[in-house]
């Protein structure tokens, strides 16, 4: 295994080499320069491993309105302060993008559609469970300053940190592909079919120059591009919603009464499904980190959290409502109709225009624009997901725009040969999508359970290790979710994989799957935690 990681070493450091270097030194001294693998001599264990962030690329917001706050008092809690959880407010709202990405509208599209307004509690309830989930990462990251990639180097042996790595970069590439895809039908839409698929995948593609760029002004110039990007969607939809004019009464009654049928299953597991995004739980866990918090200290560390916590759930809040709002214009639009069940992201804006077309904007360009702001949301933090993981699992500390453009290059190549392929045909992109989902699903336990690991130990997390109540809650979601997950892979299986060979193949797979979920499991039982010499609280 350590030859593996070895050549996955040379193989990043060869690709800088070969896309360029001002001095042109040999790829031997380029390696040397830029990954840094192996522990070197320094006091400062901080300067041998990757980061998140750079300290000074943190926001530094101790001092900022505490008043008469000892700050010689480390359990002491500073007071409530609104200017102190305006300058916490944006992890949240980047997280945030992952449940409202292309992949998660055409789902809601689909639920609508074919549900109607029945399934809106499941929305508000998985919606919940995911901001339970997000509220761990960003415990995790907050109290032990590292994010969950990096722990997950420390904690798990070579062979399974690496395979931890295989599968949430497999996880990051079906979620990329989903996202770029959709922003190519966006671009596909405001250009009236001018600009065909391969050609929006290109476009969309370049979006991790902008990231780069905006990067390079502070984070919270690229968390106020977000925040715009989130507020187009808000008014996009809001438009569309006030356009097709949905019950009110049916849309209330779909919230608060649970109700399932047969017939809607498939979208139920898809509302539950397309919450908890893998990469997002990454992401979190980092993202926290781009404030300057004194670990040492547990009243700042308890700050940090119910900053985080509550600008988090009005993140998810927004989330959810626009969710609401596409999820009830599909269902006011569609549901009961006879195309109900052949809606997908790439027909719903023509179908909107032949039923509300009459408004002063057509409602096809209001579509897009909104699945624009989704599609170039979602890919700019998926290449930010990508960076803290390859980051995290490898320990490699590289420049930043080489980062990100050996990841962007991970999803866009598989990409550019889908939208090839599939960009004559409707059907086939559906199959793909059908496809893509599975592959997210199966990857959901490999970023929850060690989560959950990892902010159960004392020993990591000292005092802000989760509960017995929480921590009860907490395994009960991830069963639930990863059953649903389960259900979801199993009926695909069944569905898709035909034939005595096929069938073998795919039997051994799920034996190998299912036995490192149960590994992952029961080492946090029967072996000892070689991270207590790590502790990261301090309480005297």
């Amino acid at each position: 295994m350590k030859a593996i990681i070895k050549l996955v070493q040379k193989f990043v450091s060869l690709w800088v080499f070969s896309i360029g270097s001002s001095n042109l030194m040999p790829p031997q001294e380029m390696e040397q320069q830029l990954l840094v693998v192996q522990p070197v001599e320094s006091d400062n264990e901080d300067e041998r491993d990757e980061r998140a962030y750079d300290s000074n690329e943190k926001i530094h917001i101790i001092g900022v309105d505490e008043g008469t706050y000892a700050g010689d008092d480390d359990e002491k809690t500073p007071p409530f302060s609104w200017r102190k959880l305006w300058l916490f407010t944006g992890p949240g709202f980047l997280m945030s993008i992952g449940f409202l990405d292309p992949g998660n509208l055409e789902g809601d599209l689909q639920s609508g559609a074919v549900a109607g307004y029945s399934l809106l509690w499941l929305l508000l309830w998985a919606t919940a469970m995911g901001l339970l989930v997000q509220l761990l990462a960003a415990r995790l990251g907050v109290a032990t300053g590292r994010h969950l990639a990096e722990l997950c180097r420390e904690e798990y042996p070579t062979w399974a940190r690496m395979t931890l790595w295989i599968m949430a970069e497999l996880a990051l590439i079906g979620a990329d592909i989903q996202e770029v895809i959709g922003s190519a039908i966006a671009i596909k839409i405001l250009s009236n079919g001018f600009v065909p698929l391969w050609a929006g995948v290109v476009i969309t593609a370049c979006d991790c120059f902008i990231f780069l760029l905006l990067e390079n002004y502070g984070v919270r110039k690229l968390e106020a591009v977000f925040a715009v990007l989130i507020a187009t969607m808000a008014v996009s939809f809001a438009w569309m919603f006030g356009e097709t004019k949905p019950d009110g009464k049916k849309l209330m009654l779909g919230i608060l009464i649970p109700k399932l049928s047969s017939r809607t299953i498939q979208q139920a597991v898809g509302v539950v499904g397309c919450i908890i995004m893998p990469h997002n739980v990454f992401l979190h866990s980092a993202l926290v980190q781009s404030r300057d918090v004194n670990k040492k200290k547990v009243g700042r560390v308890r700050e940090a959290l119910k900053y985080f916590s509550i600008e988090s759930t009005i993140a998810l809040l927004i989330s959810f409502l626009i969710n609401l709002f596409v999820t009830a214009v599909f269902a006011k639009a569609f549901f009961g109709t006879d195309i109900a069940d052949s809606i997908g992201l790439i027909n719903a804006g023509q179908y909107l225009q032949e039923k509300y077309g009459r408004g002063v904007i057509p409602i096809l360009y209001i579509w897009g624009v909104g699945l624009l702001a989704a599609g170039q949301s979602s890919t700019i933090t998926g290449t930010y997901a990508g960076q803290f993981i390859m980051g995290g699992f490898l320990n490699l500390r590289v420049k930043k725009w080489i980062r990100a453009l050996i990841t962007r290059s991970f999803a866009i190549i598989p990409t550019m040969i889908v939208a090839l392929i599939f960009n004559s045909s409707e059907d086939m992109l559906d199959v793909l999508n059908e496809w893509l989902n599975v592959l997210q699903s199966v990857q959901i336990p490999f970023a929850l359970i060690p989560l959950l690991c990892l902010v159960s130990k004392e020993e990591l997390m000292g005092v802000f290790k989760i509960g017995p109540l929480l921590k009860v809650a907490s395994w009960m979601v991830a069963a639930l979710v990863i059953a649903i997950n389960g259900y979801l892979l199993q009926a695909f299986v069944a569905s898709e994989i035909t034939g005595l060979f096929y069938s073998f193949l795919t039997g051994i797979l799920a034996v190998g799957y299912i036995g490192f979920i149960v590994y992952l499991i029961v080492r946090e039982i029967a072996f000892p935690n070689f991270l207590k010499k790590r502790s990261i609280i301090v309480v005297n």
